[in-house]
């Protein structure tokens, strides 16, 4: 055991850290102090300094536990375990607090009889852990009851007896309530599991409010998925501070330069600009020079910081149809960060030498000042370009004052002066961003990235917070020009770290696993397509499939088959590569206000190239810099993370729509299908709804995974991927989202009943039930 020499006075962080990482038993705030020979006053203020070493990430721990170095465990310690694969049991630690580093995966040194492992899933633990090469393993001591486990639901009424109703999908049972508290019926609640199946009961410990109310659908999801939406005091104080700062001396001015942003119409916050005129040198002949301005919140959220331990935590924004949960407070991502119009304003800059070609010649990368001279929506933008004499009735049919479209148009052609002194032209700045993305466009082509032409949905909302509509967003080349320059400086940003040897978040995109490509081989025989396994896939070999659909009413089906044949893109420091946009290196460099890795790759140029001002204080730390693979991990799964909750809210948003639905008959499409049903999404509308095998009858339907379709054994009938259906919606869920549909009826099948053979019998399956399902292979 480590025993330090007694000096009087409080020890350094140094020398806490040595005692608790050497200590042979647990090491708390009186066992320090008894170990410094700590009295009185002194006590008081290591109390103060054990939190300090906390907030800065050094140490966690906390009241009544014993501290230990931040990303370490404890030498004994409760886990959960999360994973059991082929006899190896994973666990983490049960209670986690150190903040910005995922709980760590402990590999499970368990004494297995003939039985095979005795843990299952979401058994708890003690356990003496130690550290075994580069990872961790745990040694149980004993086996602890299963603690109680949180259901998010709606309480309702059958009967007598009261009802939890989860909201999540996967919960396929409501749950007996034991106790109720003061919760209502319909009121949204949290309730702890409890009991042994089959008997599970629901016990209610809090009381959210009304499932229904406008704006519940988002906040649903936030308290489901743990999404941090309330900034702490210390975080918003720093914002405040941080936020009243200089710019800072050794900025590059770029005020002089017609630097616009396009945006939705309806953003708040504006991460970026761009600019780009014809290069004038000789040796670029036909070549141009672009700028592309990102807004420098590395200036603003410095690192170790409580307003970056927020950040991180939170690791990007997330978007809600009725609202936003920010990474940043809002007075820097609405306010000081956002490269507003005509305000001074912090940047990095990146300035790209683009060629005749469409490639990237040069890069360099500078900490800039800069005053946007518009911003202007997507539409206005291409409505400028595509406007011409003909057609100047349009809504963008000139950019006087009194006759722009929007109210980020109404700046006139001239809109006065800029820091440089002289009037600036929008529309010839605009027709010069196109004129380079000409050339940036015709390299992507040549390059030949995935092309899934998926239609995005767009949820609007009326003042009530209902559903108005939901349509496919508008898809233009302005959208594309704006795409196509931030893609060019995402790959400026890796290869400028790559060329210093700097730390490097990548942006990575694995090939299709082998697994994947077999399914979708089976799956495109049945439409007569080959594909050639044993050749290098490259995104262009997706594209050359899609190419030979012509069947209009079939592409839409491949193509989703194809989306899901790709992997997830993830954050990582060690690079593979960017399968989808086929490239070799890429890096997220191009939204700081919203993406926490975007913030790294900042970090980490700014102590490359020593870029001015406050380069010590806003560098990337030595402690990220020494866990970019857990950063990597935590990032990836907090954008997860949002997605998914994302997902879940447009799916209650949808079924509130559908609600006033129920009983009608709906267009649909097939997405997906198991060996207990299908799933269908209303056509133009999504959300995805289980028409439930029992449904189709007493004929007996198998499950063939090659064709992803069910097929009836005596009919030879086929519900298969992509067909079209008309069905009748029979339940929309609004509490999690969930759709059920039906066969209509007269459609050879009675909904919710068997259907009647000719002979006017009904047919049942052995024992006067329907039949059931059959999986092929499992026969």
């Amino acid at each position: 055991m480590f025993k330090p020499s007694v000096v009087p006075g409080l020890p350094s962080r140094e020398q806490i850290l040595r005692f608790i990482e050497q200590s042979d038993q647990p090491a708390g705030k009186r066992e320090i102090a008894r170990a410094f020979g700590l009295k009185g006053n002194e006590k008081i203020r290591l109390k103060a300094l054990l939190k300090d070493m906390a907030d800065e990430g050094l140490i966690d721990g906390g009241p009544g536990r014993a501290f230990h170095k931040m990303g370490g465990v404890p030498k004994v310690t409760v886990l959960r375990v999360i994973d059991v694969d082929d006899g190896q049991v994973i666990a983490t630690p049960e209670q986690w607090v150190a903040e910005g580093l995922p709980a760590p995966r402990l590999r499970v040194m368990e004494r297995r009889g003939r039985g095979g492992s005795a843990l299952g899933v979401g058994d708890r633990i003690l356990a003496r852990t130690e550290e075994a090469g580069k990872g961790w393993v745990a040694h149980p001591m004993k086996k602890l009851a299963r603690g109680e486990e949180l259901v998010l639901g709606v309480v309702h009424k059958e009967g007598d007896r009261l009802w939890l109703k989860p909201v999540d999908k996967r919960e396929r049972y409501d749950l007996p309530i034991s106790d109720v508290g003061e919760a209502d019926v319909g009121d949204l609640v949290l309730a702890e599991k409890a009991g042994r199946p089959p008997k599970i009961m629901a016990r209610v410990t809090e009381i959210l409010g009304d499932p229904f109310a406008p704006r519940s659908f988002s906040l649903i999801a936030i308290h489901k998925f743990g999404i941090p939406d309330v900034f702490t005091e210390a975080a918003l104080e720093e914002a405040d501070r941080s936020a009243k700062q200089t710019l800072g001396e050794g900025r590059e001015d770029l005020r002089h330069l017609p630097i616009v942003a396009i945006d939705p119409a309806d953003a708040r916050d504006h991460d970026d600009a761009i600019w780009a005129a014809p290069d004038e040198d000789p040796t670029n002949e036909g070549g141009w020079q672009a700028i592309v301005a990102i807004a420098d919140v590395s200036f603003y959220v410095r690192p170790g910081t409580a307003l970056d331990r927020e950040a991180r935590k939170r690791g990007n924004s997330v978007y809600f149809p009725d609202r936003v949960v920010p990474m940043l407070p809002e007075v820097l991502s609405a306010d000081v960060c956002s490269l507003g119009e005509g305000a001074d304003r912090a940047a990095m800059a990146c300035h790209l030498t683009i060629d005749a070609k469409g490639e990237i010649k040069a890069f360099r990368f500078s900490r800039a000042v800069v005053r946007i001279a518009a911003v202007i929506a997507y539409e206005d933008a291409q409505a400028a370009i595509d406007q011409t004499e003909e057609n100047r009735s349009s809504r963008a049919k000139s950019w006087d004052v009194e006759e722009s479209a929007s109210p980020e148009a109404r700046t006139s052609t001239s809109l006065g002066t800029n820091g440089g002194g002289e009037g600036v032209e929008i529309l010839p700045a605009l027709r010069n961003l196109w004129g380079a993305w000409s050339l940036l466009k015709a390299a992507r082509d040549r390059r030949e990235p995935l092309a899934l032409d998926l239609p995005e949905q767009r949820v609007m909302l009326d003042e009530k917070g209902r559903i108005a509509s939901v349509a496919p967003r508008e898809r233009l080349d302005a959208h594309q020009v704006v795409e196509d320059f931030m893609i060019a400086a995402n790959v400026a940003a890796a290869r400028a770290l790559e060329k210093k040897q700097a730390p490097v978040m990548y942006r990575i995109h694995e090939t299709p696993s082998r697994e994947k490509l077999v399914a979708l081989k089976d799956y495109l025989a049945t439409f007569d397509v080959s594909l050639a396994l044993g050749q290098v896939v490259r995104p262009k070999t997706f594209n050359h499939i899609l190419d030979l659909i012509e069947d209009r009413i079939e592409r839409p089906e491949i193509m989703t088959q194809v989306l899901r044949t790709q992997m997830q893109a993830v954050y990582s420091p060690n690079n593979i590569g960017h399968f989808g946009l086929a490239l070799g290196s890429y890096a997220h460099f191009t939204s700081p206000i919203r993406r926490y890795s975007d913030l790294i790759v900042h970090r980490s140029l700014v102590g490359a190239y020593v870029l001015d001002p406050a380069v010590e204080e806003t560098r990337l730390s030595s402690h990220d810099l020494n866990h970019m693979d857990e950063l990597g991990e935590l990032i990836s799964k907090a954008e997860r993370r949002a997605m998914e909750a994302e997902r879940e809210t447009i799916d209650r948003y949808i079924a509130a729509y559908l609600s006033t639905k129920v009983g009608e008959l709906v267009e649909t499409r097939i997405t997906g299908v198991q060996r207990f049903g299908f799933f269908a999404t209303v056509e133009g509308l999504g959300g995805d709804g289980l028409v439930p095998v029992s449904t189709l009858g007493a004929e007996r339907f198998h499950h063939d995974e090659a064709t992803h379709s069910l097929i009836g054994d005596e009919s030879g009938e086929r519900y298969h991927v992509g067909q079209r259906l008309t069905l009748r919606l029979v339940e929309a869920n609004v509490a999690s989202g969930a759709l059920r549909f039906e066969l209509p009826e007269g459609a050879n099948h009675m909904p919710g009943r068997r259907p009647i053979r000719r002979d006017g019998r009904r047919p049942v399956g052995k024992r006067g039930r329907p039949a059931n399902i059959r999986h092929q292979g499992r026969r």
